[in-house]
């Protein structure tokens, strides 16, 4: 069993073995470090508490815990992923839980695990949770959780548990609720990680609500990600996670929406067609379990990435494919003068050795376009890694980004949200110019 269970960190620990290694746990320090918290409350399971708190935290904070895979810790999710370079754009706070059993696997397959505080690290990670909001004025309605294959099975069980505390979730080559359980003390579960367990999303969904009987309030909404490729919690588990998301918010098992982010990967959208639909998923064709960990699109689906709260019945963050509204709302009044055609803003957020790039382009013409190009230099040493809302060729260099099916069209004064992911070398600048169809953009 050991050895299985090493089998669902070991392809993960290589990517933040470096970091690890230069690692020096802190002491309690100020806000922008990695600080441990002792003494957060009830902790059945003598788990450990790491905070990250930015230097400029938003009025109404949201509040994310980030859950790590087996044989990692908080530590390495804090320095292996975008979560915390994130946090300091938009001002949320993070909550890195992380296991001192040997396996360092969190508990997903007890009895008590997988009920409502029926103890275990459940318990132990809604004390961490009760610390912040104690000592913070976060967010209510901004309560997220989010994790990587032990990580990943843990948001399951967080979302199922406790949905009436977390509002959304993203797991990251995961299991559905209950699918790990056993009842002779072992951690793993051979039968589910080899997807064998298959149910109806009835008896799926069974599994959460009586976890939690008596609950009749609204589920959280779940993004799932999962390789096609995944031989360590094969890919009919993703399957699984999707007929017990959409049978917890009664929705059938037929996408409302699908496209494709990127070349090798497979979005569906269940219960409406944008950005913060009740169930997003994410298959990626070819990949392994040693999936990447796409923290933008994670905080994307959440509603980090903006200041107010996602509404009940929200409105998409990436356009319908009918006639999509645009992403940010036409004028009233006539479009803001300018030079160009159309106006660029452009946003990185960097770490280390990569960085994301958020841009808004706005028709500034006083003609619909429909059908469009965005072309720009990427400064030396940038590579794009992966993008969304559009279509990027090549990866350096003279970078052409397309529209893709569902924002084609942009009214004059429509804007459209872009971005993608890159790798760099150390240089982090921005591109000096911008074309959209040929014609010249301002900046700014």
């Amino acid at each position: 069993m050991r050895v299985r269970l090493r089998l669902l960190g070991a392809a993960l620990l290589a990517a933040v073995l470096a970091a690890l290694a230069a690692l020096t746990l802190p002491t309690p320090a100020s806000a922008a470090a990695l600080t441990e918290v002792t003494g957060f409350g009830t902790n059945p399971s003598n788990l450990q508490m790491y905070l990250y708190v930015p230097d400029r935290v938003a009025p109404r904070p949201g509040l994310l815990v980030v859950v790590h895979y087996c044989t990692g810790s908080g530590p390495a999710m804090y320095s292996g992923t975008q979560f915390a370079s994130l946090a300091d754009r938009y001002g949320y706070i993070v909550v890195y839980p992380s296991v001192t059993r040997s396996s360092k696997c969190f508990d997903v397959s007890s009895p008590q695990a997988l009920r409502r505080d029926g103890g275990s690290d459940p318990v132990g990670i809604m004390s961490m949770v009760n610390y912040v909001r104690q000592r913070y004025a976060v967010d209510a309605d901004r309560i997220f959780a989010t994790g990587t294959s032990s990580g990943a099975m843990m948001t399951n069980v967080l979302l199922g548990l406790y949905p009436d505390v977390f509002k959304a979730g993203a797991a990251f080559a995961g299991v559905p609720f209950g699918c790990f359980a056993t009842t002779n003390g072992s951690e793993w579960n051979s039968e589910c990680a080899n997807g064998q367990v298959v149910r109806t999303p009835q008896q799926w969904g069974d599994l959460v609500r009586n976890a939690y009987p008596g609950y009749t309030g609204p589920r959280p909404r779940m993004q799932l990600w999962h390789g096609t490729n995944d031989d360590t919690l094969r890919y009919q588990n993703f399957t699984e996670e999707i007929k017990q998301w959409t049978n917890l918010h009664g929705l059938s098992q037929t996408p409302t929406y699908t496209d494709n982010p990127q070349s090798n990967y497979t979005r569906t959208r269940y219960g409406g067609s944008g950005g913060q639909a009740p169930v997003e998923a994410i298959s990626m064709q070819g990949v392994t379990h040693n999936l990447p960990v796409d923290a933008a699109q994670a905080i994307r689906f959440f509603g980090l990435d903006g200041t107010t709260t996602p509404p009940t019945s929200p409105a998409p963050t990436t356009p319908a494919p009918t006639t999509p509204p645009p992403t940010t709302p036409p004028p009233t009044t006539t479009p803001p003068p300018s030079t160009g055609a159309c106006r660029v803003t452009y946003e990185v957020n960097a770490w280390n050795n990569g960085l994301t790039a958020s841009l808004t382009v706005t028709n500034t013409g006083s003609a619909t376009i429909n059908g469009w190009s965005l072309g720009f230099t990427l400064p030396a040493g940038q590579t794009i890694t992966n993008g969304w809302n559009a279509t990027y060729a090549p990866t350096s260099g003279a970078v052409t980004a397309r529209n893709v099916s569902y924002n084609a069209v942009l009214a004059p004064g429509a804007s459209v949200a872009i971005g993608f992911q890159a790798t760099h070398t150390g240089g982090t600048g921005k591109p000096a110019s911008f074309t959209l169809n040929g014609a010249a953009c301002t900046t700014g």
